[in-house]
């Protein structure tokens, strides 16, 4: 088997709602043999991955897949399960997996993944092993799931990170990763938070600065009253050994800067052990201090703005004898734990020997090779931190109400948000001022696992208390999202959407066919209908409402790029793109452009048209409630809706009209919509009906939805390259994007209402489409137009030279059309040949490809002809 080609989806797709990695595969010889026809391959691949045993498959308990593969079933169907199997064996629940046939032998597999390098691996590890299992080669596959392993170690998010994400989730607020780090991007728009760990994105750089020079943190803490340990910054061994003898054994030795305990040791007692310390020490930062050793219990008060949110004692790393095994064996026994981890990927860490731990044994006249008693208690480090093999025990219920003060104005006294604030104490339930603890450090960005496993006591959600304080009770987390898809109408619609609510005041960020667009700025020009690009506009903290077209390419190559919408709307399912990317059928279609109405929160509407024949397919996919639109008020759906208790928006005597149960509310006037020109072009009167419908969806004012339609002109700046007509001289030129069959007809209908003596075609059709739907297209501009130049797109998409342009040939033939065919295959001089030969009185209609390059032409012809451009006012123009 080979890899062809490898697919990942991030978001919600059209194979499942949660992301997903496709494989396209070749089986090479293989498609037809099934399994029970392989020598021996069931038996092995079972007894290499016995885990398969349990896989469900078909039907719907353990075993099934085990059946499946005795009854014989086919490769590409046993790589998708042995895909999820091996992300099983890492530790992930995943479960969602679908093999299909494209054509011969070549197959996609479809299988559900968490991290997404874990996943990729996956997927290219099981066609290895595969591989080698129908060649009978050896497999190492303890090595290769070791290789997985250190994978997640290094890019999957820690316990910490992860409860933050999950808390995030439960409350509804998007979360996005960026990149392979624990930075993460909470709600869109204007009302998104930064935060990595537990370093939030209003945490004081300042602030992280000082808590990570120990030093001078307790000089601050000193100067707000809070009682820390005496000690002084050195700067060597004798230095080090000369302020231990002053402070009075025992004194800690610890880097000035650092985290996780890396480098501290405590309790020493002697000269030697402070030198040895300091070399420790030395080997994590340049400046290092020695100060008095506190005796006592070690407690991290976890502190989130004015609040304790949790406390845990932390107990040193250490082993208890069996009176059989070494220490060494015992923290071999230790380390087996399965939530014992590397660095923070688990709940508890591994414990490794280093010089910290043969230093703090042999204080004890111990090394690795003594052998306990039954029940000796040996300590490993004096340090308590998690990350060096600690545990935790949970006393937030224990805290004296005189400590919590402490802890709370040591994390302000530091400026931190989000502070761990470190306490030796005899005993945390007792006042500082009479136990004699002290503040040890107080640390930016603490770890917060400790609180969700102790080993003794009750989990602390404090993911909660962090999310609670960026986003308060009732306050917002993410933006109105508006999607929009559709064959044609989309971008149109996009555009009146995202001018509605510009003139209500929202910062918009757009993504349309044309470029993204925040605060009617262009920031990125191109054709940006796909999840990347609407990605980059819910990044954008100026914006507070966002509109997304969104594509039928984008959704089949990668998905969506958001989580969910406020309101999705589909324009219209028609024939366009069938045979591509394995869209054979409306239906086909249907089902991906459903994709928007189904991505829709539960409070949310989906915008359908009730007037188009796969809405009634549409519709049975869509779980939020629905708003349908028509240009008909007596729509069978329409009014089966509104006696429902729904709502929906129609036209009736050229009024759009919003009507449920209880009331008809009437918005505007078509005629008094520049875009329609004066009610004429349909196909905007239907955009305008889909946008009210959107905006309403929204809860955006009637009066407004009408104060926005009626200043929305098919002109360069409103809708650019959607019916701009431009006055040249005695004749004009309307330039448009249809490349359809439904485009074009809506045009040249409304077209053939503006009262040319001519009217003038400059054709062409993308080279993705179908030779019936090119012939097609043919025809009906050979029935519509006077004269016709057929001209090819720049990009091709596949055809050669010239392919197009005849098929358009033939299609107009068909009509009898009696006139010169002018083949002119570039787009500009096709234009700028009609632009010459127009007469008085002349329409000339492109349908462009390039826009700017259009624009750029009329500009250049009728400079050089001494005409003058008149596209000022297009609700002016007579029809």
């Amino acid at each position: 088997m080979n890899i062809l080609g490898i697919n990942i989806y991030r978001g919600r797709n059209i194979y499942c709602h949660r992301p997903v990695i496709k494989l396209t595969l070749d089986l090479e010889g293989y498609s037809d043999i099934p399994t029970k026809d392989i020598p021996d391959f069931n038996a092995k691949l079972l007894d290499l991955l016995p885990g398969l045993k349990e896989h469900y498959c078909s039907a719907g308990k353990p075993g099934g897949f085990v059946k499946r593969l005795y009854d014989g079933t086919y490769l590409a169907h046993v790589t998708e399960h042995v895909i999820l199997e091996l992300q099983h064996m890492v530790g992930y629940d995943v479960r969602y997996g679908k093999a299909r046939c494209i054509e011969g032998e070549k197959y996609y597999i479809v299988y559900e993944y968490v991290l997404e390098d874990c996943g990729l691996r996956s997927g290219k590890l099981a066609v290895d092993l595969l591989n080698k299992l129908l060649k009978g080669e050896c497999i190492d596959l303890d090595n290769k799931i070791s290789d997985l392993r250190k994978v997640i170690a290094e890019f999957d998010l820690g316990p910490s990170t992860k409860a933050i994400v999950e808390e995030a989730k439960r409350r509804g607020i998007p979360v996005t990763r960026i990149g392979n780090s624990s930075i993460l991007r909470l709600g869109y728009g204007k009302y998104q938070k930064l935060i990595e760990g537990t370093i939030t994105e209003n945490t004081s750089c300042i602030a992280v600065d000082i808590s990570c020079d120990k030093q001078l943190t307790k000089k601050i803490l000193r100067e707000y009253g809070i009682p820390v340990p005496e000690g002084y910054e050195v700067y060597s061994e004798d230095d080090a050994v000369s302020i231990a003898r002053e402070l009075g054994y025992p004194v800690v030795v610890k880097p000035l800067s650092g985290n996780q305990g890396k480098g501290v040791c405590l309790n020493l007692t002697s000269d030697e052990d402070v030198r040895l310390a300091y070399r420790i020490a030395k080997g994590y930062s340049e400046n290092i201090i020695v100060e008095k050793h506190i005796q006592g219990r070690h407690y991290r008060v976890l502190v989130v703005k004015d609040k304790v949110a949790a406390v845990s004692e932390r107990i040193p790393a250490h082993v208890i004898g069996d009176g059989k095994s070494s220490i060494k064996q015992l923290i071999d026994k230790l380390n087996e734990d399965p939530n014992r981890g590397e660095g923070h990927e688990k709940p508890l860490t591994k414990i490794k020997i280093d010089p910290i731990v043969l230093m703090v044994l042999n204080r004890q006249g111990k090394d690795l090779n003594y052998v306990p008693q039954s029940g000796e208690k040996i300590y490993l480090r004096d340090n308590d931190n998690l990350s060096t093999g600690g545990i935790a025990v949970d006393c937030t219920d224990k805290i004296h109400p005189d400590n919590v003060a402490i802890a709370i104005r040591a994390a302000q006294a530091i400026g931190l948000d989000i502070a761990g604030v470190d306490i030796t104490a005899p005993d945390i339930s007792k006042p500082l001022t009479v136990t004699g603890g002290v503040v040890i450090e107080v640390n930016a960005s603490p770890g917060i696992r400790m609180h969700y496993f102790p080993q003794k006591g009750q989990p602390r959600d404090v993911a909660k208390s962090i999310i609670d304080m960026l986003y308060p009770y009732g306050s917002k987390s993410t933006i109105p999202i508006v999607a929009v898809t559709g064959t044609n109408g989309k971008t149109t619609t996009t555009r009146m959407i995202a001018h509605i609510l510009s003139a209500c005041g929202y910062t918009v960020g757009m993504t349309t066919t044309d470029g993204i667009y925040v605060d009617n700025k262009l920031i990125l020009k191109g054709d940006n209908t796909g999840p990347l690009s609407a990605a980059t506009v819910l990044a954008d903290k100026n914006i507070d409402a966002a509109v997304l077209e969104t594509a039928r390419g984008g959704i089949i190559r990668a998905g969506l790029g958001y989580d969910l919408s406020d309101v999705g709307i589909i324009t219209n399912v028609t024939e366009d793109h069938l045979g591509l990317d394995g869209i054979e059928t409306l239906e086909d279609m249907a089902f991906v452009k459903s994709l928007v109405v189904e991505a829709v929160k539960e409070d949310g509407y989906a915008v359908l048209n009730a007037d188009d024949s796969m809405t009634g397919y549409i519709e049975s996919r869509v779980k939020c409630k629905k708003v349908y639109f028509s240009m008909n008020e007596n729509n069978l759906l329409i009014k089966k809706h509104i006696l429902s208790g729904g709502t929906a928006v129609y036209l009736k005597d050229d009024m759009i009209m919003v009507a449920n149960r209880d009331s008809i509310v009437p918005v505007i006037d078509i005629k008094d919509i520049p875009a329609t020109l004066n009610g004429s072009v349909k196909f905007n009167v239907q955009n305008s009906l889909a946008a009210t419908a959107g905006c309403w969806a929204l809860r955006i004012p009637i009066k407004d939805i009408s104060k926005g339609l009626s200043t929305f002109y098919c002109d360069q700046k409103h809708n650019p390259g959607r019916f701009n007509i431009f006055n040249i001289g005695n004749y004009r030129v309307l330039v448009d994007y249809g490349h359809n069959i439904d485009g074009y007809k809506a045009v040249i209908e409304a077209a053939t209402k503006m009262g040319a003596d001519r009217l003038v075609g400059i054709i062409g059709v993308p080279g993705d489409r179908t030779d019936d739907s090119i012939r097609q297209i043919g025809e009906i501009c050979g029935k519509a137009f006077d004269v016709i130049y057929i001209k090819e797109d720049q990009d091709l998409r596949g055809r050669k030279p010239g392919v197009v342009a005849n098929i358009l040939r033939k299609g107009v033939e068909t009509t009898g059309f009696g006139k010169e065919i002018k083949i002119v295959l570039s787009e500009s001089e096709a234009l700028e040949m009609a632009m010459a030969n127009a007469m008085p009185g002349d329409l000339i209609m492109i349908f462009y490809e390039k826009y700017d390059k259009v624009i750029n032409t009329i500009r250049r012809v009728a400079r050089m002809t001494n005409k003058k451009i008149d596209a000022d006012s297009l609700a002016s123009q007579k029809i």
